[in-house]
């Protein structure tokens, strides 16, 4: 199925195609896995969340400042 293809569907057949795409992406979720190098940024942002837990921002606070 094509994305032309796609976008002529209705927005309910387009929910569940999503959601079977979904649920196929999760029964093999076990087969994925993080490189070492994701692993390491991941751990990083975490140690800097843990250390400076006020430098959070909400998602409200981002969208104004994009819109800046």
């Amino acid at each position: 199925m094509s994305i032309d293809e796609i976008k002529q569907l209705d927005i309910t057949e387009r929910i569940l195609l999503v959601e079977e795409i979904w649920d196929s992406i999760a029964k093999e979720q076990e087969n994925l896995s993080l490189s070492d190098y994701e692993k390491e940024l991941l751990d990083t942002r975490l140690a800097s969340l843990e250390e400076n837990p006020n430098n959070l921002m909400s998602w409200d606070e981002i969208k104004s400042k994009l819109r800046v």
